[in-house]
């Protein structure tokens, strides 16, 4: 009877993944049946009509960074009457130092920018973003975390975007990486974050359901913020959060792989996985949250499937590293691979394969990355680092998922 138990359980481990590849194959029939999107060009309306839009950014601890993401904020185009900059800085060390100067020079080049202290960092980045949209009242809201660098033209081609989807809460361009090429480290993150713009972020928003934010490099409308109750610090993904709050308030969002914006990726292992526990842990915490509205929500059956299987998709990693466990459990005890194991284990072998080459390639050959040895050198990586944030994260993915609380923290910027 004990033996049985653990097989069900190495089941249930594969029914999860099973489930994760057909939402993936999911994408790739919509990729490939999709009509290419075309550029959204949308014209403005002259610069004495245009709105007033608010630059946030949110920083802590990043001295290597911070004056550069202010002087890029500076030369964004848009009228300096309408324009206003926050730099939202939590910092315990000389990067409020550093920030006090940047923003001074701005305001010297007759630039209207803030640097916002707060007493205490409650509520973390989304405790800061909530108490900057509170000191300005204008209607657009822009966020860029400190590491990241954007064209001067990037608010011009975005708003413009958002200008024309009046139900648009949000407007998430794609995230480009300076360090992409540096190692082999970055080179498969980059490759998984390729698929993420290229593929899932485009195929969900061009088929209408909701698709994430990825927490900089967008835009907000303050209307469909507020609408939603605004900010909120119970989860670790405050941009998930928010997305999922709007669109059951009947909002939408938009999509653009251009302009995009540049942002730095972890070059240490331990950063990496810190910053994907994180991101892992949030995705759970969102889910226990908000997935009884959605599924009580009016959408259709499709977008509560994706939302659902997205939400969940970082169960994956326990998945795995349970699975594997009770796989070796069972082949010890009954003394051979039970029967329907084997199909189940060349089926997963297949299908998984079949996910990492599909959702990889598209998206290698779309942005140009480079030829098919290079492209296998990296997605060969892919599978080694899945296996090590399942062993790393599967523990506090459980965590969460029971409820267990923990801080957010940061990752480390070079400057790179």
């Amino acid at each position: 009877m004990l033996l049985w138990a653990v097989d069900l359980v190495v089941a249930l481990c594969l029914a999860v993944q099973f489930a994760l590849a057909a939402y993936f194959f999911y994408l790739l029939y919509w990729l490939t049946s999709l009509t290419p999107a075309a550029d959204r060009v949308a014209p403005l309306p002259p610069d004495g009509e245009l709105p007033g839009v608010l630059v946030q950014i949110p920083v802590y601890n990043e001295a290597l960074v911070v004056e550069r993401a202010v002087t890029m904020a500076g030369r964004l185009d848009w009228p300096r009457d309408r324009l206003k900059i926050q730099l939202l800085d939590d910092s315990t060390d000389l990067t409020s130092d550093i920030a006090a100067h940047a923003i001074d020079r701005l305001r010297k080049q007759g630039i209207d920018a803030d640097h916002v202290r707060r007493t205490d960092r409650g509520g973390f980045k989304a405790g800061a973003l909530a108490a900057g949209m509170a000191l300005c009242d204008a209607p657009y809201v822009a966020v860029f975390d400190a590491d990241f660098v954007a064209p001067p033209d990037w608010l011009r081609r975005s708003i413009a975007a958002m200008l024309a989807s009046p139900r648009a809460a949000f407007v998430q361009t794609r995230i480009e990486w300076g360090n992409g090429g540096r190692t082999w480290l970055t080179r498969a993150q980059r490759l998984m974050q390729d698929a993420h713009f290229a593929v899932e972020q485009d195929v969900r928003a061009r088929r209408g359901v909701p698709f994430q934010f990825n927490g900089t490099g967008g835009i907000w409308r303050r209307a469909a913020v507020e609408e939603a109750g605004g900010w909120s610090h119970d989860t670790l993904s405050e941009d998930l959060d928010l997305v999922l709050r709007t669109h059951l308030k009947g909002w939408g969002g938009v999509f653009l792989m251009e302009p995009h914006v540049i942002g730095e990726l972890p070059q240490k292992l331990v950063d990496f996985s810190a910053q994907q526990s994180r991101w892992s842990k949030g995705f759970v915490q969102v889910a226990r949250k908000l997935m009884p509205q959605v599924w009580n929500a009016e959408w259709p059956g499709e977008a509560k499937f994706t939302t659902t299987v997205a939400l969940g998709q970082q169960l994956v990693f326990p998945a795995i590293a349970v699975g594997v466990v009770a796989l070796i459990v069972s082949i010890v005890g009954h003394g051979h691979l039970v029967g329907p194991f084997r199909v189940l284990l060349w089926a997963w072998l297949l299908g998984m394969l079949a996910v990492l080459f599909g959702m990889t390639w598209g998206a290698y050959r779309r942005l140009r990355r480079g030829g098919i040895v290079s492209y296998l050198v990296t997605a060969a990586s892919v599978p080694a680092l899945i296996v090590y944030l399942a062993v790393a994260n599967a523990g506090a993915i459980l965590g969460a998922g029971f409820g267990r609380r923990t801080e957010f923290n940061r990752t480390p910027k070079t400057g790179t």
